[in-house]
């Protein structure tokens, strides 16, 4: 009888002990979960504070930029106007792909759509029979394009970032291009709009071999509107290569005024997320932690009934 007796009395002795040991196994769960949360609430609030430091050093480019395009523009515009005037001739041969991108990332899609672009016009031009060559500005462009076309690059020109563009910049790069001779040569790059908006754009560039196989009568009206001295039959080697310059420089100068106004928002949308999944995380730590307090609260109204 009384071996049944101490079985009885063990029982519960054992039943209880199993509960406490679940409820301590639960608390320690909560409070690693409690940690968990809050180590990822303060990554999400830096993460918040770099975005918007970001988003200042981009608004601050971007005053600059404008001011450099609107300043910039109008020296190349008289150039490209009097080649614009040239008729557009679609033929056969060869074709230069000049694909203007940025150095660095954090700027929206403006770099994926020129390399869209380009690899577009390339599948395109190849499928045709032209062989196609590809000209890289960018560190971005060349990652881009690196690993599918590679074999395609005839020069690529990187970190030109680092220092403010000129058009003694742009003048290397039209000089290499000139050098290479291209039958035809289309430069894809972003064109300005304005803060939230821009345009891909492939611009045909008139070649030298387009220029001489053209019709001399679409040729002389073209250009018998302007007056040359000395003629334009001796400055045209010279003429052209400055026009190759001022494709680039506007081009380069359009593109990185629409890099910086896409970091900004890309920073500001970035920010804006951030802020909300902190709340989402938040609401689960509040969450987590009254359900705590809630258990703690339950276990010593038990302990105390229990006494």
């Amino acid at each position: 009888m009384f071996s049944r007796l101490l079985q009885r009395s063990r029982a519960p002795t054992s039943a209880s002990t199993s509960c406490l040991f679940q409820a301590g196994q639960d608390q320690v769960r909560g409070a690693a979960t409690l940690k968990t949360l809050s180590v990822r609430m303060r990554a999400i609030k830096n993460m918040q504070k770099i975005t918007k430091a970001m988003k200042m050093v981009a608004t601050a480019k971007f005053k600059k930029d404008m001011r450099t395009m609107e300043n910039s523009l109008p020296f190349a515009n008289p150039v490209l106007n009097l080649f614009q005037r040239l008729p557009v001739e679609e033929k056969a041969g060869g074709v230069t792909y000049v694909a203007v991108t940025s150095d660095k990332g954090l700027c929206g899609g403006v770099n994926t759509a020129v390399a869209k672009q380009v690899r577009l016009g390339v599948t395109a031009e190849e499928a045709k029979g032209n062989v196609s060559k590809i000209v890289v500005v960018g560190g971005k462009g060349v990652a881009a394009l690196k690993r599918l076309y590679g074999d395609r690059f005839s020069t690529t020109f990187e970190e030109c970032s680092k220092v403010p563009f000129t058009f003694a910049a742009a003048s290397v790069i039209a000089e290499r291009l000139a050098a290479s001779k291209p039958a035809r040569c289309k430069v894809v790059s972003n064109e300005f709009k304005s803060m939230v908006s821009y345009d891909t754009v492939a611009k045909h560039t008139y070649t030298i071999d387009e220029a001489t196989s053209m019709d001399r009568g679409e040729w002389t009206k073209a250009m018998d509107v302007y007056s040359f001295e000395p003629s334009i039959y001796e400055v045209w080697q010279d003429l052209h290569e400055f026009y190759y310059g001022c494709v680039i420089y506007g081009s380069v100068i359009q593109s990185t005024t629409t890099e910086t106004a896409q970091r900004m928002n890309a920073m500001e949308n970035a920010s804006k997320n951030a802020g909300e999944m902190y709340g989402k995380v938040e609401l689960q730590y509040n969450r987590a932690r009254q359900a705590k307090i809630t258990t703690e609260l339950c276990e010593i109204i038990s302990g105390a009934s229990a006494v």
